[in-house]
Order: C-alpha cells, then structure tokens, then sequence
C-alpha cells in the first residue's frame, strides 16, 4: 500500500499514474471474497424468496430481515472491533455494498442503517455514544435512521427549519421540527437528527430514539419503487433530547451531513454495481431462454449489442468504484498514521474523495438506469410485467438519480469541488490550463512512429485532459466569478470528466490485469477497452464543443473547437465485431463473469 503513488482529489486531471497505482477487483483476497460471497448467500435464502411480501410493503419483515443480517455480523462491516464489527478495510466495504446492491429495497434498507444511520455517530460521536449505539446499530439490536431532509429544505440541506433551544436546567434540547422522506422512518430505533441550536445560522446533530416523547412517525408514503423500503415523514413536538446526544460539537452538524453525504454517493456506487450486475444476468438469462422466428434472440446483432454495452459501463463503473477504493484506504490510514481519531480519521479519508465519489454516484446510478432500460426491453413484454424481475429492477433503479442528493447537483460538484481543491493547492489545474492556452492548436500528442497498445491508450486520455483544461480555462477566463451561474456549460464539463475518469480507470485496470493474467487472458478485456475508448472520444469531443460553443465566437471558438476535435481523435475500431465478442462471452457464460 505505502508504495503506491496516490492523487489527491480530482488530481487525475493534471497527473498520471501507473497500472501499479490502482487496485483492481480481480485481487480482492480470500477473506474479502468469503465475505462477499455471505452478502450473496443471504440474499438468496432470506431476500429473495419473500421479496414479494418484503414489497408488498412488510415493515415488520424488513426489520426481522434486518436484525437477521446484525445477527450474522453482515451489519458490522465497517465498524470497528471495540464497538462490535469487524473493522474491515473500505475496500471490503465496498464490495459488501456492491453484493447487498443486488437486493431492491433490502438494499436501501440496509446500506440507510449500516451507512447514513450508524456512521455518523461511529465517526463523529464520542466514546460514551459509541458505546450505547454504535455497539447495538452493529449488532442489529437497534435499526438506524438518517433525518436531514425537510419539506423546503432538500439539495438546499442548511436552509431547514427544524430547531433545537437548551432547556433552563441545561439538561435537554428541546427539538421540534418536521423531517421527509427518510428511510426507515418505520421501524428505526434510533435516528440521527439534524437541526439548528436557538439562532444559529448552520445545523448541530443529535441522537434521537423513536420512543422519546413528542416523536410520531406518519404512515409509509406510497413510492414508485423501492416500495418495500420504509419511507415517511417523521414530527418532533417539544422533544426533550438529553444534552450527551449531540453528535460531535455544536454547529459542526453541517459538516457531518456534508461529510456524510459524500461517503453516501460513493456507496451508492458500489450499490447500483450490484444491481447493474443483477439486471445483467436476468437479461442474458432471458435472452437464451427466449425464441423468437425459431432461434433463441441472443443469436440476434440487436440483442448482442445491447449485452455488450451493459457490460462494457458496468466494467468501467467497476474499474473505477475499486481505483477509489483503495485510495480512500490510503488515506484513512495516513490520517489514522498523523494521530487522527479513528472515526474522524475514517470519514476525513472518504470525503477527500469529494470528486470522485460525485462521479461514482452520477456514473454509476445512469449506468443502471440504462442496464435496466435495456433489461426491460430484451424481455420485451414480459419486461413489462410484475412477474419479472427486471420490472422491479426498472421502478428500483430511478431514486438513485435523487439520492444522496441529485445528479443535477453532483455534476455541478464534479466541477466546483475540483476547482476549489485545486485553487486551494491541492494540485495545478490553472496553470497547466494556461500553458496548454498559449498555443491550443498544437497540444494534442501525436501518435509517435513506435506505440504499444497500452501507451496508445493513455495518450488518447492525456490528450482527452487537455480537452477539459482547455474548456475548462475557457469557460473560467469568460464567466470568472460568475461561472457557477452557467450550469449547462458545467455539466457540459462535468460529463467530459467522468468520462475520461472512466477510460483512464479502465485502461490502467485492463494493463494491470495483463500483467498478472498474460496478453492471451486479456483479449476480451482489450474489447471492452477499444469500445469504451472509441465511444468516450465522441462523448467528450461533443460535449466540450457544446460548451466552447455556449461561452466563446468567432475566431476564438474556431481555435478552441479545432483543438477539442483534435484531441478527441481517436484510431477506429471495428465496434461491431468487438462487441459480439463482449457478447459471445456473456452468453456462453450465461451470466456476468468479466
């Protein structure tokens, strides 16, 4: 681990690294894959068989399901020993997620508790709360909620209403306010509560138990999926919270749910890479079961495409979710080495992240939603019906564009968190910009007379950097301060970002890999990689010429257009036969082994 070269956030715009650098899934190690392998098991003899009752919705079956899961330590994951876990690295983590992601609303159930319910306390409480909660959240004794979102206060977290003012004896908060759409809401024990001390102008954080007086929970509100998932709206009236529930300073709450949030996105990434693997398998299952003019309609070019391209963006997805992974890792473990709090030092190493984790959120829950899509439609009208799977895959997949705040906001974060990280000297984005502005026509490396495979690859994805640096300088020298306000040209920029993120990842894994599997056990692989390339050239070619077009004219656009089409142009693949190859994999294996 101490020899691998780490980026600081958002830093892989500027800098590269090695296949040496990342970690890929195809070293988890035998504990980590036992583990996952529990997750699966369990959702094959405790998730799956009453998924219907579960749905219907069942509030008293998720929860025992729930304390099922404590029981065989599935909820103890990410916590430490001393307090009842197993203290297992985020990497582990991660893949516990992405297994449980494969469960509908199981999922969103457990990863609220285990997640959003438990680790703000694990991470920002004190030794005593630790103690009285986190030990029982691991165990399953008690089940977590999370409260942050009121009725005006959504993506806009700080602008909520819900107040707290000292009791005269000193002893209580008394709080009252009203909180919506939190999961778990039905059943939770415990609830981590966020709201604003007498006239402060940013929130605190507090430890609420449902039996305290003046909590009343409304009935489960009726949702388009995840229907089994408990969700409503919770009422504080005048209750009395003792003075040691609150959760880390006063004022700090904020930051926790900021801090929060962030290890949520990333999260939900390994979560919709479960369920995009899922909807893969239930579509290639059909596709070989199903015959349609006499042959089984995987045998058709229209069906293999879609195989394949399910593959391909769960891949990348992958690639990128483990690339994180381990720098998070690292990081925890740097702050844990500088004398930082074990929970502090934890949550500092997953909101370093803040870019990355962004990316993954967005990436990843619109590569589910078109996996899903596609699922749908390989069934065609049997996708549409309730007795199929991928139906509830497809009313699933859609909150995850609205959770952990929406991909409207993410992709702005994308941008302005690199920006600030940059500006704040974390790594050089303006002044590499400037130097690549001083003759924007010749900035595209070109292919040299001797290129290997893989050095091929990474010169597309540093060119495709100064693509962004180049908008990027372009947009800021137009709009300077005012740049926030321009949010198509942002997302413009945002999407050109994940997609090089997801190239370069992908690349550096598929290069690893060769080195540990041989050229011969990577050729499918390469696939995967030469399609991905081809198609994010286009993507990130498109999308900065949008945005150069929205923020300059004239002669200034012509130069900056010439030079992102240049800097996209990437050698042709034959994308057809690659794909049928991607797909002749998927379907011979009849299920998703890459």
């Amino acid at each position: 681990m101490e020899s691998q070269q780490v980026l600081k956030s958002g830093e892989f715009l500027v800098r590269q690294i090695t296949p040496a650098d990342i970690f890929i899934p195809e070293e988890f190690n035998e504990e980590q894959l036992m583990i996952a392998q529990t997750c699966r098991d369990f959702l094959q003899s405790e998730v799956y068989p009453v998924i219907e009752k579960i749905d219907a919705p069942d509030t008293a079956l998720m929860k025992t399901i729930l304390k099922k899961a404590g029981e065989l330590g599935l909820m103890g994951i990410a916590i430490p020993e001393e307090y009842g876990g197993f203290g297992q690295s985020f990497v582990t983590q991660m893949l516990a997620a992405e297994t449980i992601g494969a469960g509908y609303s199981f999922s969103v159930a457990f990863m609220a508790h285990t997640g959003i319910g438990t680790l703000p306390i694990m991470y920002y409480g004190n030794e005593d709360q630790r103690q009285r909660y986190v030990t029982r959240l691991a165990s399953g004794e008690l089940i977590g909620a999370y409260c942050l979102t009121e009725p005006g206060a959504g993506s806009d977290a700080n602008s909520g209403k819900s107040q707290a003012v000292l009791s005269q004896d000193g002893k209580h908060y008394i709080l009252n306010g009203q909180k919506m759409w939190i999961t778990n809401a039905g059943f939770a024990d415990t609830q981590v509560v966020f709201a604003k001390i007498d006239r402060d102008r940013v929130l605190s954080a507090f430890i609420v138990e449902r039996t305290f007086p003046g909590v009343s929970v409304n009935p489960d509100e009726h949702k388009m999926g995840i229907k089994g998932s408990s969700t409503a709206q919770i009422f504080y009236n005048d209750v009395k919270v003792p003075v040691e529930n609150l959760i880390g300073a006063r004022g700090e709450g904020f930051r926790i749910a900021l801090s929060i949030l962030h290890m949520g996105r990333i999260k939900l990434g390994a979560n919709v890479l479960g369920a995009a693997k899922k909807s893969i398998n239930d579509s290639v299952k059909y596709a070989n079961e199903r015959k349609q003019f006499g042959v089984l309609i995987s045998t058709f070019g229209a069906i293999k495409y879609k195989l394949a391209e399910q593959v391909i963006r769960t891949f990348a997805l992958e690639s990128a979710i483990y690339r994180v992974s381990r720098d998070v890792d690292i990081q925890i473990e740097k702050n844990k080495a500088e004398g930082m709090d074990k929970g502090r030092a934890s949550i500092e190493g997953i909101s370093h992240y803040a870019v990355e984790a962004a990316i993954l959120k967005v990436y990843g829950s619109e590569a589910l939603d078109y996996v899903i899509d596609e699922a749908v439609q390989i069934h065609g009208g049997m996708g549409y019906s309730a007795e199929m799977a991928v139906e509830r895959g497809y009313r699933d997949s859609r909150i995850n564009r609205i959770f952990e705040g929406t991909n409207e906001i993410n992709r702005l974060l994308v941008v302005d968190t690199a920006m600030k990280r940059a500006m704040k000297g974390d790594f050089d984005l303006m002044g590499v910009a400037e130097k690549l502005m001083a003759d924007p026509g010749h900035v595209a490396e070109t292919k040299p007379s001797s290129e290997g495979y893989y050095e091929e690859k990474m010169r597309y994805t540093r060119n495709f950097k100064k693509a962004i640096l180049l908008v990027i300088h372009g947009a800021s020298k137009t709009f300077e301060k005012q740049l926030g306000q321009e949010q198509e040209i942002l997302n413009n920029i945002s999407d050109m970002i994940m997609e090089l993120y997801m190239a370069e990842t992908t690349a550096l894994r598929v290069n690893k890999l060769e080195g540990i599997k041989g050229n011969d056990a990577v050729a499918l692989y390469k696939d995967i990689l030469d399609v991905l390339v081809y198609d994010v050239a286009e993507r990130i070619r498109k999308e900065g010429c949008n945005a150069v077009n929205s923020f300059a004219s004239g002669e200034q656009a012509g130069i900056l257009v010439k030079a992102v089409n240049s800097l996209c142009l990437v050698e042709g693949c034959n994308t057809k036969e690659a794909r049928r190859r991607i797909a002749a994999k998927l379907i011979g294996d009849n299920k998703y082994t890459f």
